[in-house]
Order: C-alpha cells, then sequence, then structure tokens
C-alpha cells in the first residue's frame, strides 16, 4: 500500500478533487472538514473521514493519530481549508476577520504541528500549503483575506529553510479563480455580485482538476526535488 495521505478541506472544492485523485490512485487518505457527511457520501477506499475544526490542535491531533494507527505514518499533509469573506474593510464584521485567521493560518498550522517533527525526524515527508495569488497581491474587499494567505506563503517558506536538511518539503500552491464554493461564504450580496460579474470577463475560473495536476507533479518529484511554489490562474486573469 501506498503512503498515508492527509487532506484537510476534504468534503468540497479543491479538497475533495484532491481526496477523489489520491484515493483513485491507490493512497490511503484521511480526510478532514467539518461536514462528515459530505467526505463519507464520497465512499474512497481507503479512507477514514473525520471531522474536525482545522483550527482546533488536539482535534486534528486525534484524527492523525487514527489515521497512522490504521495507514502508517503520514508522508503528505495538504492543508486545503479555507475560507474567503470579502468585505469592505471599514463595515466588515470583525468575526469574519477572526474567521479567516483561525482557518486559513491556524488551520495550516494544527496539521503541520502534528507532523512535522517526525517527518524531521525520519528525513522524509512533504507539506503542501494551498493558498492564493492573494498571498502574493492585493485585491479590492481583500484585505484580511490576502493577510492570511500572505501569512500562509511566509510560514511555509520559512519553515521550508528550517527543514531542508533533513529532506522535507514544504510547498506552496497560489491559485487565481477556481470553480469551487468559497465565494458563497462572503456575507456582501454586493461584492459577490461584482465577483461574479468580474469572473464573466475572463471565462469563470479554474476547473479543481487542474490544482490537483498542480499537487500531483509537485508531490510526485523525486524527495531531493522542491517544487516550492506552484503559481497558477487562468490566462485571461490579467491580476
Amino acid at each position: 500500500m501506498k503512503k498515508l495521505v492527509v487532506i484537510t478541506g476534504a468534503s468540497s472544492g479543491i479538497g475533495k478533487s484532491i481526496a477523489e485523485s489520491f484515493s483513485k490512485n491507490g493512497y490511503p487518505v484521511l480526510l478532514l472538514a467539518r461536514r462528515a457527511n459530505l467526505m463519507e457520501e464520497m465512499n474512497l477506499e481507503n479512507s477514514m473521514c473525520k471531522s474536525v475544526d482545522v483550527s482546533d490542535l488536539e482535534s486534528v491531533k486525534k484524527a492523525i493519530k487514527e489515521g497512522e494507527e490504521k495507514f502508517g505514518k503520514v508522508d503528505l499533509l495538504i492543508n486545503c481549508a479555507g475560507v474567503m469573506l470579502l468585505g469592505d474593510s471599514k463595515n466588515q464584521d470583525f468575526a469574519e476577520w477572526n474567521n479567516m485567521i483561525d482557518v486559513n493560518i491556524k488551520g495550516i498550522l494544527t496539521g503541520t504541528n502534528v507532523v512535522l517533527k517526525d517527518m524531521v525526524e525520519r528525513n522524509e515527508g512533504t507539506i503542501i500549503n494551498i493558498s492564493s495569488i492573494a498571498g502574493r497581491k492585493t485585491f479590492d474587499n481583500h484585505a484580511v483575506y490576502c493577510g492570511t494567505k500572505y501569512a500562509v506563503h511566509a510560514i511555509t517558506e520559512s519553515i521550508r529553510k528550517e527543514v531542508s536538511n533533513s529532506s522535507v518539503r514544504m510547498i506552496t500552491i497560489a491559485p487565481g479563480v477556481v470553480e469551487t464554493p468559497l465565494l458563497s461564504h462572503t456575507s456582501d450580496e454586493g461584492i459577490k455580485g461584482d465577483y461574479n460579474t468580474w469572473k464573466e470577463t475572463i471565462e469563470g475560473g479554474l476547473d479543481t482538476k487542474r490544482i490537483v495536476e498542480c499537487v500531483e507533479f509537485a508531490y510526485n518529484m523525486p524527495q531531493d526535488v522542491c517544487v516550492r511554489e506552484i503559481v497558477i490562474a487562468k490566462t485571461k486573469q490579467e491580476d
């Protein structure tokens, strides 16, 4: 059996597509998200589904321990859970900012905290953080979202340097617009409408399969090759 892959945010969008592909290719997968029913409905072979809050270290730790007891050590952690709550900063509810910080930043730290030390001791392992092009440049109504994604880039690159001598790989994948339910989390209907109107000008976002291909390309490189960052977007997306 191939080595264990852990995927957060596995109930929908990019995370769901990644889970389906890795399972199809023979990997045991541990799926982590709040909505267990959606993960279980996928009915993937060699899978374990756990309902967790990715910002809760103890819940993530417990789930990964159970996954490793069944499938062996984690070889690949894909931090895919995320929320995008667009808003005008002077009007946006602080709770939305707090939610993005919890899920987008703490959500990559919990799993990393659980598996990183063991990966370093084993001199193997890969952590892929799904960030955003909003972690490289700013956009209107994206202030705190951009801040969280800039943090993902900085944290990933800093840890990469720290663990590089142990052959552990830290990888950032930064997509532009992707066809996922992510925008549905935004509460401001005007901003949401403007975003969708703009998206029509680039003929829609990327298919999630394109992100899966990036993940698989980076992971399937030899362990002594680290594809540090992939930025991918529709050709027509100027920004």
